[in-house]
C-alpha cells in the first residue's frame, strides 16, 4: 500500500511484541516510512519479504526459525531487492563486520534511540551504510587488508589502500595525509577515486564495502 510514492516501505522482525510495536510506532510516527508487514520469527520475516518487496527490513539478530544473519544471505542468495539492518543487543565489532560482510546494509544496538531507528532506515533506503556510531575507533583490530580475492582483485591501487586502511581505523583526511607524507587535497583524490570504484558515498560506507567484498577482513 503505498501512500505517497516516495515513502520507504519497511518490514520489522523481532520476536518481542512490545519491542516491535515501539520500533513499528517510531517508523510509522516518522511520516516518511510505511511499516507493510510485521514478523516474530525468520522464516515470516523472510516470507513477508518475498511478499512485500519492501526498501528495507529491520531484522533481530537473535530470531527464532532463522536468526537474523540466516535472512540476510537468504536475501543476497534470493537477489531480493530490500536492504537489510540488522538489529543486536551486542554491537561488538567482529558481529558488525560479520552480519556487514555477510550483506547487512546496517546494524544497530537494540539500545538505538527512536531517532537512532528512523536515520538508519533512511539512509539505508537512500543506499547508505548505517553502522553504530561508536564502532570505527575499534575497528581496525578485526580489519587486516587482503589482497582481493576473485574479480576484485587488483581493483584498489595501492595508496587507495593505504587510504582505506586508515579509514578503517577511524583516521581523518589530515591524520592520513600527515601519516603518508602527501597533501590532504592528494587524499581527497584517492578517496574520490576509492568511493568512485565501490560505488558509495561515505568513509563508513567505503570500508563496510570493502569488507563486503572481502577487501578488507
Amino acid at each position: 500500500m503505498h501512500t505517497h510514492e516516495n515513502r520507504v516501505r519497511v518490514v520489522v522482525a523481532d520476536d518481542h511484541p512490545m519491542y516491535r510495536e515501539g520500533i513499528t510506532r517510531a517508523l510509522a510516527e516518522s511520516g516518511l516510512i510505511d511499516v507493510v508487514a510485521e514478523a516474530g520469527d525468520g522464516a515470516q520475516a523472510l516470507e513477508q519479504l518475498r511478499t512485500h518487496r519492501p526498501d528495507v527490513a529491520v531484522v533481530d539478530y537473535k530470531l527464532p526459525a532463522l536468526d537474523g544473519l540466516a535472512v540476510v544471505h537468504a536475501v543476497e542468495r534470493d537477489g531480493l531487492p530490500v536492504r537489510v539492518i540488522v538489529l543486536s543487543a551486542y554491537t561488538d565489532d567482529s558481529l558488525v563486520f560479520r552480519a556487514v560482510g555477510e550483506g547487512a546494509a546496517g546494524y544497530l544496538a537494540k539500545d538505538a534511540t527512536r531517532r537512532e531507528i528512523v536515520e538508519a532506515v533512511l539512509k539505508v533506503a537512500r543506499g547508505g551504510t548505517a553502522l553504530p556510531p561508536d564502532l570505527t575507533s575499534g575497528l581496525m583490530e578485526q580489519v587486516r587488508l587482503r589482497t582481493g580475492a576473485g574479480e576484485d582483485r587488483g581493483l584498489l591501487s595501492a595508496r587507495e589502500q593505504q587510504v582505506l586502511r586508515g579509514f578503517a581505523e577511524g583516521k581523518s583526511v589530515p591524520q592520513i595525509a600527515e601519516e603518508l607524507f602527501l597533501a590532504p587535497s592528494t587524499i581527497k583524490t584517492h578517496t574520490k577515486r576509492l568511493y568512485g570504484k565501490l560505488d558509495v558515498g561515505d568513509r563508513a560506507a567505503a570500508v563496510a564495502e570493502a569488507m563486503r567484498r572481502g577487501l578488507l577482513e
